[in-house]
């Protein structure tokens, strides 16, 4: 009876819910507020019950849970909460139910030391998992089953085989953490997770939240994705669910994650996406551009997929489909934003089939690559034209330069064009809505070029076409179907993957693209919830 009332303490009254305050390391390390975590653990509860004929995954004593990135150990402590109360009637004495579960059915690999003893501390109320203050009491290690050691990495060409960084950027001695996260540095996880752990293991359930990115060297500021890694390794693994929170960048972009979001969206055992437009909705006071979500893999029920949109307090979108539509290569996020896209497509093409746009009605073949004149964006030019100069759109202002100077785009140098800068505009890393999706565009005359700081949109043989084209891209319903193929700031030609040509010859409104395409009164009151109106040539109205 003294045990049970220790453990009975130990878990009701000594572990507070601190979890809910602490702050994150950095954005690649964000930690899981307990009323998330929770969200993501009933997801896989009702799944486990639609498969199982109304089972209680949490009165399953011989379920296996894997949290393979533990930080704050929020997951697995949730978990050891709904398997206490789930098992009182299969394990009645509490304290041999705590021990069970601890030792057979919870498993944890930390992503730093730190982590380690935090996450032991939050599931075991002690550091030491075999210590007298240890809420178990059949641990013969202080680690337990929540595991660590320092993992180094691989260096092949001076970058990591496995995770991709630069040996620059994180060869830095014994002294720091590598972030050589253990999980993701193996060519054999089944393997490694038996050696860790002590024995072969089959996990019914992995969850997390793992790291996002690594930063690398190079030009500019630059991140890597890593949280596919541990999506890829986690399935690899062969569980029943397998439910994580990522970035949902990988929707339509990202450095490196082409192959990863094929292999996802073509993957039917993605049975549901909750997809959080902010990203600080989930993690109060983190800056994450593009939003987060959560999915839901089930093994062994395929089938289409519950998407689910967030923002805010609203209600949230709410469909079951296809995650990769055909003639698309990227998942298209909002429900009511497929409805839309697919009328403007049939209207272009005649046809519902595919969303692909003829070659000849794709405003992406008059978008420009970036730096598309070869000039930096710290180019500057002479202060003053001289002769036959080209003027130079640059950061901050205009330049000047020789037309000898520049090799490259001279088809274009005396035509009328429409440039629009690269990245667009928004609040530091968070997502506000309405926005405008792009940055103001502006005409271009003859004589003008740009620096890497602005695309191109052209050339055009006159400014009444240059004119034309400036209306179009400040009508709410173009920036909606660029939005659809925009993962982040960057508005590279691909964006325009989805936008119609018009014909350049007036100046168009959203009216008549609304009457053009057929789209209804609750659609359009969808695209001006999130497309915050832009007077052309000029800033953006306020939202």
């Amino acid at each position: 009876m003294a045990d049970d009332a220790k453990a009975t303490f130990s878990l009701r009254g000594r572990n507070p819910d601190v979890l809910t305050c602490i702050a994150n390391l950095s954005n690649d390390e964000v930690f899981t507020p307990p009323e998330f975590a929770d969200r993501m653990l009933d997801s896989v509860a009702e799944a486990w019950a639609a498969d199982h004929n109304g089972a209680n995954l949490w009165a399953d004593k011989t379920a296996k849970f894997l949290d393979p990135c533990t930080k704050s150990g929020v997951f697995l402590r949730r978990i050891v909460s709904r398997l206490t109360e789930g098992l009182a009637k299969e394990i009645p004495l509490l304290q041999e139910r705590v021990d069970h579960i601890l030792t057979r059915q919870v498993f944890g690999i930390a992503i730093t030391h730190l982590t380690s003893l935090l996450a032991r501390r939050s599931v075991y109320c002690s550091k030491h998992a075999n210590s007298e203050h240890s809420i178990a009491r059949s641990f013969s290690s202080d680690t337990g089953n929540i595991w660590f050691e320092r993992t180094e990495h691989t260096w092949a060409a001076a970058k990591c085989k496995y995770c991709g960084v630069s040996q620059n950027v994180l060869d830095r001695g014994e002294g720091l953490e590598t972030h050589a996260y253990a999980f993701i540095h193996t060519d054999d996880i089944k393997t490694r997770v038996a050696e860790l752990f002590g024995d072969e293991m089959q996990f019914d359930v992995i969850i997390g939240n793992p790291p996002y990115q690594l930063n690398t060297d190079g030009f500019g500021t630059q991140a890597r994705p890593i949280y596919q890694q541990f999506v890829q390794q986690a399935k690899a693994l062969d569980p029943r669910f397998l439910c994580m929170v990522i970035p949902a960048r990988w929707f339509s972009g990202g450095m490196g994650l082409d192959e990863f979001r094929e292999s996802m969206l073509t993957d039917y055992r993605l049975r549901s996406i909750d997809d959080y437009l902010t990203a600080s909705d989930v993690f109060p006071g983190v800056g994450l551009k593009g939003g987060v979500c959560y999915f839901l893999w089930n093994r062994d029920n395929p089938g289409n997929c519950r998407v689910s949109t967030y923002y805010k307090n609203e209600p949230p979108s709410t469909a079951t489909r296809a995650l990769l539509e055909v003639g698309a290569d990227v998942f298209i996020r909002f429900n009511e934003g497929l409805s839309i896209l697919k009328k403007v497509v049939a209207a272009e093409t005649g046809s519902d089939k595919s969303l692909e746009l003829p070659e000849s009605k794709k405003f992406m073949n008059l978008v420009s690559s970036i730096g598309a004149f070869g000039l930096e964006s710290t180019f500057r030019g002479k202060a003053t034209k001289s002769g036959d100069d080209l003027k130079v759109y640059r950061n901050g202002g205009v330049g000047y330069i020789s037309r000898e100077d520049v090799t490259k785009e001279r088809a274009v140098f005396d035509k009328w064009k429409v440039f629009i800068g690269r990245a667009a505009p928004g609040t530091g890393n968070k997502d506000t809505y309405p926005h405008k999706i792009l940055s103001t565009p502006f005409i271009g005359e003859p004589g003008s070029i740009s620096s890497w700081t602005y695309m191109h949109i052209g050339p055009f043989d006159s400014k009444t076409e240059a004119e034309s084209v400036l209306s179009y891209l400040s009508c709410r319903l173009t920036r909606l179907l660029i939005l659809l193929h925009k993962p982040s700031a960057d508005t590279t030609r691909k964006v325009y993957t989805f936008v119609p040509t018009q014909q350049w010859t007036k100046k168009w409104t959203d009216e008549e693209l609304y009457a053009k395409y057929g789209i209804a009164a609750d659609e359009i009151a969808f695209i001006e919830k999130f497309v915050r109106p832009m007077n052309p040539g000029g800033d953006s109205e306020d939202a």
